[in-house]
């Protein structure tokens, strides 16, 4: 693993896994490194196409973006083209009272995927182009038509402005962070999360995808 995210066992994810909460969590943290040798971020949604799975499960999988060309991020990535980017799901706070006894602390829960990837650009105006539709599938198709009605000077006009790249990923790492260590707090947790803020009830469901269920107490039916 080329980068570093603290990941116990037990909170290990997927590739499965990843590419859903890439899906569905699409804004990420691109993350280069610039001259001065500082990190250098740029917030964007990204696009996951997956390839034929032959050796390792994400070596088809390729990330595509763009930035605005005034942005010096893709400079960065045309010097040293390994970056990292990252992807946080749901997150939400969670009370020591989800436990059956007070020797207990607050924690946080939440879902990241961490991917190295090299960079490649896309200077080409009809592959910019396709890379757009492929972004606008994804968050509103219906713009695709007005897209493709625009003035043609204007088109390209705005393709001019921006640099697009492909960031193929080499490796990945995927945390699911819900306490699934501490089954003792599942049932009361659960019962707040499904009742909480959208983030919670999303993690709500990530605790049915991962068949976290309460645990039995004894003496009590279930």
């Amino acid at each position: 693993m080329l980068q570093a995210m603290y990941l116990p066992p037990q909170f290990k994810g997927d590739h499965a896994q990843a590419a859903a909460l890439i899906k569905e969590y699409p804004f990420a943290s691109l993350i280069s490194v610039d001259d001065a040798g500082l990190p250098y971020v740029t917030h964007l949604p990204l696009h996951l196409e997956q390839g034929a799975q032959e050796g390792p499960e994400q070596a088809q999988w390729m990330l595509l973006g763009h930035v605005a060309k005034a942005n010096p991020h893709w400079r960065h990535l045309q010097t040293r083209s390994q970056a990292v980017v990252t992807f946080l799901g749901p997150h939400a706070y969670l009370s020591p009272k989800v436990y059956p006894d007070l020797a207990r602390v607050p924690s946080w829960n939440y879902l990241a995927v961490h991917c190295t990837v090299q960079a490649s650009l896309i200077q080409e105006p009809l592959a910019k182009d396709q890379l757009l539709k492929k972004l606008i599938s994804d968050h509103e198709p219906t713009y695709a038509e007005q897209w493709r009605g625009l003035d043609e000077e204007f088109v390209q006009k705005m393709l001019a402005g921006i640099v697009a790249f492909e960031l193929r990923v080499t490796d990945l790492q995927c945390k699911l962070k819900i306490n699934q260590h501490r089954p003792e707090s599942f049932g009361v947790m659960k019962a707040l999360y499904a009742a909480g803020t959208e983030n919670e009830c999303a993690l709500a469901a990530w605790m049915d995808r991962l068949g976290m269920s309460p645990t039995p107490q004894p003496g009590k039916e279930n």
